[in-house]
């Protein structure tokens, strides 16, 4: 009897070391699981974490790169801003071979010279094409804007035109002269009428003439600043009207229709080539040079002489 107790009391303590052994084994078990899940959890997060600042770094350089941050050979997309003519019809005509060096380009047409330039300056547009260089030079002091010129294109000689007066050799006793109302383009209309012997300008004033500049006005004419958007439409109501080539072409003049105009040779024709302009972020841009050097192709050249009777002269 002793001895079946003795044997019953070490089956016991057998049990109870197996299952000590279990329970620790089992504990163990558990601790590595539970150490192996954090570790895992621990790898997925760092890769998320790394996978998401490769994303972030690539969305950076992508923003950092605009358009040019696009592969070689693919093609981009140009907004520029133009006045109806001649401008968006000379970029029209550069269409084609723009598409085949990669080029597309959406033309938003404006009839007036301050929207192009603040919508360049601000990027809702890409590039405008309407202007000459002293006038955006004026603009971006006064606006405080920040375009810039990466290419002249083509320059449009200025012209007086008649109104209800037809001959600026009989200039009636206080006939009005509309004249454009920004300060390089008026002084252009004053420089011609003082070469036609209507005024006289202080001497040296050049290209920054006003109307207080005038210092002999044998006929007492009037000079009326105007938008020269609006010297067109208001022709009919004054004597005569000196304004820039591309609102005559619009206004369906014809360069032969114009009583003077600025010589081949002069300051004017040397000054006013019309540009194409950029924000100044994109002055190095590959879109802007291959723009330019397609308006300037003799392809372009062409179209130009062929197509506004020397109203538009395209420059090398």
């Amino acid at each position: 009897m002793k001895k079946k107790r003795i044997a019953l009391f070490a089956a016991a303590v057998l049990a109870a070391s197996l299952l000590s052994g279990c329970a620790a084994s089992g504990s163990d078990s558990a601790k590595e699981g539970s150490t192996k899940a954090a570790e895992a959890e621990s790898g997925s997060e760092k890769a998320e974490k790394e996978s998401g600042e490769s994303k972030e770094a690539g969305s950076s350089k992508d923003n950092a790169g605009g358009k040019e941050s696009k592969a070689e050979g693919e093609e981009v997309t140009i907004k520029i801003a133009a006045s109806p003519s001649p401008h968006a019809k000379i970029l029209e005509a550069a269409k084609p071979e723009l598409e085949k060096r990669g080029i597309k380009l959406e033309i938003k047409e404006y009839n007036d010279y301050v929207q192009p330039n603040l919508l360049t300056d601000q990027g809702e547009v890409d590039a405008n094409y309407f202007q000459h260089e002293p006038y955006l030079d004026d603009f971006n002091k006064e606006k405080g804007t920040h375009v810039v010129s990466v290419g002249k294109i083509h320059y449009e000689p200025f012209g007086i035109y008649a109104g209800k007066s037809k001959d600026l050799k009989n200039i009636p006793e206080g006939a009005e002269i509309a004249v454009p109302n920004d300060t390089t383009n008026e002084a252009r209309a004053l420089l011609l009428l003082q070469d036609n012997g209507i005024i006289r300008l202080k001497e040296g004033v050049g290209l920054t003439a006003t109307k207080q500049d005038i210092v002999d006005n044998p006929h007492n004419v009037k000079i009326l600043e105007v938008e020269a958007a609006q010297i067109p439409r208001s022709i009919d109501s004054v004597d005569f009207a000196a304004m820039n080539g591309n609102y005559a072409i619009e206004a369906k003049f014809k360069p032969s229709d114009a009583l003077a105009q600025e010589a081949s040779d002069s300051e004017a024709a040397k000054t006013y080539g019309n540009i194409i302009a950029v924000a100044e972020k994109n002055k190095d841009a590959a879109w802007a040079k291959t723009l330019v050097e397609v308006l300037k192709s003799k392809e372009i050249k062409d179209y130009i002489n062929q197509n506004f009777e020397g109203g538009v002269v395209p420059l090398d």
